[in-house]
C-alpha cells in the first residue's frame, strides 16, 4: 500500500493539559495553535508515523496572568524554545481500537521520550466527501524531565505545582488526495 497522509482538521482538534495546583485541585490549559500530521501505509494505522508540534506561546488557562507566567523563563521560555514538538518512534496496536504511541518529546529545548495511549475513534466521510479518522490521546509526563522546575513551597508541606502533567488531545484528521 502507499502511503497516505493525514492532516489534522484544526476546527475538530484540541490539545490540552491539566497540572495539580496546591495538592488538590486541577488546573486545565490548552494550546490554541500547533499542527499534527499522520503518513500511514495500512488501513488500520499500524506503524503510522506521528508528528505534532505546538507553539508554546499560544497556551491559555483562562488567566492572563497565569498565561504570561507560563511563557516565561520560569516554564516554557517562549522566547527562546518557541515550539514544543513530537515524532513517534512506534505506533502499535494494544488492543481493539487501542494503540500505544512513543515518540520523543521536545520541551524547552529537552528532548526525552514519552508513550501515550491511544483510542482509534474511526473514520467516517464527511458531509463534504472528506475521510476523516478520529483519535483520542492520553499521558503524562514529569515536567521536571524538560526543565520547568519552577515550583513554590506551601506553609502546610507540598508544593504549589505538581511535577505530573497529565496530557489530553482529541484530534481529527483528514485524508489528503
Amino acid at each position: 500500500m502507499a502511503k497516505t497522509i493525514w492532516a489534522y482538521d484544526p476546527t475538530h482538534s484540541e490539545i490540552g493539559f491539566k497540572v495539580k495546583h496546591m495538592m488538590f485541585t486541577n488546573v486545565s490549559g490548552n494550546f490554541s495553535a500547533f499542527n499534527a500530521m499522520v503518513e500511514t501505509e495500512s488501513e488500520d494505522f499500524q506503524n503510522a508515523a506521528v508528528q505534532f508540534s505546538a507553539d508554546v506561546a499560544s497556551v491559555s488557562t483562562g488567566n492572563e496572568q497565569r498565561d504570561g507566567h507560563l511563557k516565561g523563563a520560569d516554564f516554557f521560555d517562549a522566547e527562546n524554545h518557541p515550539k514544543m514538538s513530537f515524532a513517534s518512534t512506534a505506533f502499535r496496536k494494544s488492543g481493539d481500537g487501542n494503540y500505544e504511541l512513543e515518540g520523543n518529546l521536545t520541551l524547552r529545548g529537552v528532548t526525552q521520550p514519552v508513550k501515550l495511549a491511544v483510542e482509534y475513534g474511526g473514520q467516517a466521510k464527511d458531509p463534504w466527501g472528506n475521510l476523516k479518522a478520529g483519535f483520542s490521546v492520553n499521558g503524562k509526563i514529569n515536567r521536571k524531565d524538560f526543565g520547568l522546575n519552577w515550583n513554590a513551597a506551601l506553609e502546610a508541606g507540598g508544593v504549589l505545582v505538581s511535577d505530573e502533567v497529565k496530557i489530553h488531545a482529541e484530534l481529527q484528521f483528514v485524508k489528503q488526495a
